[in-house]
């Protein structure tokens, strides 16, 4: 399967992620926790990652795929 994840690092340091397996952002500061424990609440901003796995990733992972096992 595909898995997305989408990290948001501030000063090298990442605060927040989404990992489509969980399906839901974890937060590893305590910025992150906050908008983690917001952003989980809100279902349009996880429809909007769980859009991006299905319109952009699972489309190019075919092409991306085939491109790498040509260069082997």
């Amino acid at each position: 399967g595909i898995e997305l994840i989408t990290s948001y690092v501030f000063n090298k340091v990442e605060d927040i992620r989404f990992n489509s397996t969980v399906g839901r952002y974890v937060g590893y500061t305590e910025h992150g926790v906050k908008n983690a424990e917001a952003w989980n609440s809100d279902a349009g901003i996880l429809g909007q990652e769980q859009a991006q796995l299905e319109s952009y990733c699972k489309p190019n992972a075919d092409i991306d795929y085939s491109a790498i096992l040509d260069k082997t």
